[in-house]
């Protein structure tokens, strides 16, 4: 036997741990070199591991959940060159026998299968998940159930006549009896919804964990405050709407996203307070002329923040492009560390489900974050009248200790300014 302990390896500059978020292979696999084997989550990112050798898995490291340091036992592989190595070409399926072939044996008798036990209780959910069961009858009268089903009912003792079905057409199911046995036949006479009685335990962990923890952190350790302000965006949706129309087929189409960082690369122009990160432990902060904005993204996994590096110098349609290739790559978790790290503003939007307000936490260690809700049209007084225009409202939270409150309304006041007359974002761009 030829066995290794194989180590996790250094995945990040400055990174001296990770959690086991989850293993791809079990003790007992036979496994080849490259193949991935777990994956790991740091504060970072999620990184998939590969296998150094090939061989059979004899011994795993750490519990999916689990904090491992860099360096620590990761897995054992015997990587004997007798391991039996699966094959990675399919064997073609064998011929049809001839017909002049014996016949294969009868295979041997098996004993007869024991009674049933109906233990478990189920609830009614689980037997009728498609609406209300029916008592449905055959052509002869007879309740319509598979032989299966009959022969475990006479088991059981229970009576077809008595149960309803939640099959097709009313046909009895297994988890029909099951149901039956459970709650007994009180459920024939009971209308309406059902009460759930279920519960399920999650374990938190992998980019769950890290998201618990920074949230955590954000919130006991920064005295937020947030404004909240309408803005009239029917002039940016008329620009939006004319630049798709024309430049929509060559160069990709614009969301309201590039616009917003457009406009908020120049407010902080006069605010630099706002594109900052605070160390609260050094008493430092630090104030940054780059803008690298982090765009936090909805993954299956977890919310994630890759981030969209100098968009004071990008056009609209360099940020659009540059949004879409980091989103994709967050949501296929193929975002690299670097790619989700360094934000000094971060900009949250929840898209067409929209908000008319919400309240977003500050992303560690910076100082603000922009919150976008969702357009809607509502009436507006324009001194004489009330006229539908499309409106927006942005949700905007800023770190206290940093930031004070006429500060952040000025800032939300300039941003205002600039999308509702899109067209000054331009000419301040040409000015510089």
């Amino acid at each position: 036997m030829a066995e290794h302990t194989f180590k996790l390896p250094d995945i990040g500059e400055g990174i001296a741990e990770a959690e086991l978020a989850s293993w791809l292979v079990k003790v007992g696999d036979i496994i080849r070199e490259d193949d991935v084997i777990c994956e790991v989550t740091t504060d970072k990112a999620t990184v998939e591991i590969p296998a150094a050798v090939s061989g059979k898995v004899m011994w795993l490291g750490a519990e999916p959940g689990e904090i491992m340091a860099i360096g620590s036992d990761l897995i054992r592989i015997d990587s004997d060159e007798n391991a039996a190595i699966p094959e990675t070409v399919e064997k073609p399926a064998d011929p049809a026998p001839k017909a002049d072939t014996d016949p294969a044996p009868a295979p041997a008798a098996q004993p007869a299968a024991a009674k049933p036990e109906v233990t478990a209780k189920v609830p009614p959910k689980t037997a009728y998940r498609d609406g209300p069961p029916i008592l449905a009858r055959g052509a002869t009268g007879r309740p319509m159930a598979a032989p299966s089903v009959r022969g475990r009912a006479r088991d059981l003792g229970i009576d077809l006549r008595q149960v309803r079905g939640s099959g097709p057409a009313g046909r009895i199911l297994h988890e029909d009896l099951e149901a039956f046995v459970a709650h007994g036949p009180e459920i024939l006479h009971q209308t309406g919804p059902r009460p759930r009685t279920a519960t399920e335990e999650i374990r938190v962990t992998g980019v769950r964990r890290k998201i618990s923890e920074r949230m955590a952190l954000s919130k006991s350790r920064i005295p937020h405050f947030s404004i909240i302000e309408e803005v009239d965006v029917e002039a940016l949706e008329e620009l939006r709407a004319k630049l798709n129309a024309r430049f929509g087929d060559t160069r990709g189409r614009l969301t309201v996203l590039p616009f917003l960082l457009r406009a908020l690369s120049e407010a902080v122009l006069d605010h630099p307070e706002i594109n900052a990160h605070y160390d609260d432990e050094a008493g430092l902060v630090t104030r940054h002329q780059a803008v690298h904005c982090g765009i936090a993204t909805q993954t299956d996994s977890g919310l994630m923040v890759p981030v969209l590096r100098h968009t004071e110098a990008q056009s609209l349609w360099e940020m659009a492009g540059g949004i879409k290739r980091l989103s994709d790559a967050a949501r296929n978790r193929r975002a690299l560390p670097e790619e989700l790290t360094g934000s000094t503003l971060t900009v949250t939007s929840l898209g067409p489900l929209g908000a008319i307000a919400t309240t977003p936490i500050i992303n560690h260690p910076e100082v603000a974050i922009v919150g976008v809700n969702k357009i809607a049209v509502r009436p507006v007084w324009n001194g004489t009248t009330f006229v539908p225009r499309r409106m927006m409202n942005l949700s905007c939270s800023f770190d206290h200790r940093v930031v004070d409150g006429w500060a952040a309304a000025e800032f939300v006041q300039k941003m205002k300014t600039l999308l509702e007359a899109p067209a000054m974002m331009f000419m301040e761009l040409a000015n510089d």
